[in-house]
């Protein structure tokens, strides 16, 4: 069987310390704002479009790309991390559908979470998560060791 995979981008945003990370009913896990990437996007263009949808912020990215002298080209931010997630798994273990991740950190400039998109998780879905709230829960360990990377990263970046 053939497995579909899909390109997705995910933004870590940082406000103040703490991060945003909302209930996905479906799921059942708490996640940053993301999304499929588009065919007419590149990844860090749906990451920021997904963070806008889903929480009407807009975010800079903590990007640590360096400059590269490309004439026909065009350099785009490096994600901190691309990851594979199984998302579709068949009761014989064989894999139907998977998502390659891109994973960006930015900052954003407000905790008021008022989603932009259509058909959007509500308001109260949403919460700030700061390192010690992250650290005694029980959100899926990547998210926690993402999310404690997103708040380090905005921390050097405001230092």
């Amino acid at each position: 069987m053939e497995t579909t995979r899909h390109f997705t981008a995910t933004v870590y945003i940082v406000e103040s310390g703490a991060v945003a990370l909302h209930h996905h009913e479906r799921l059942g896990i708490r996640i940053p704002p993301g999304g499929h990437v588009d065919r007419d996007e590149v990844p860090h263009e749906a990451g920021l479009r997904e963070v806008y949808e889903e929480t009407g912020l807009d975010a800079e990215l903590l990007d640590r790309t360096e400059p590269v002298g490309a004439p026909a080209g065009e350099r785009l931010p490096q994600p901190r991390h691309q990851m594979l997630y199984d998302i579709n798994v068949h009761d014989d273990g064989s894999v139907g559908h998977q998502h390659i991740d891109h994973v960006y950190y930015a900052r954003v400039d407000s905790r008021e979470i008022d989603p932009a998109g259509d058909d959007e998780a509500d308001t109260e879905v949403w919460g700030w998560y700061d390192e010690q709230e992250l650290k005694g829960s029980d959100i899926d360990p990547d998210t926690v060791q993402f999310s404690l990377e997103a708040i380090e990263a905005a921390e050097r970046a405001d230092g």
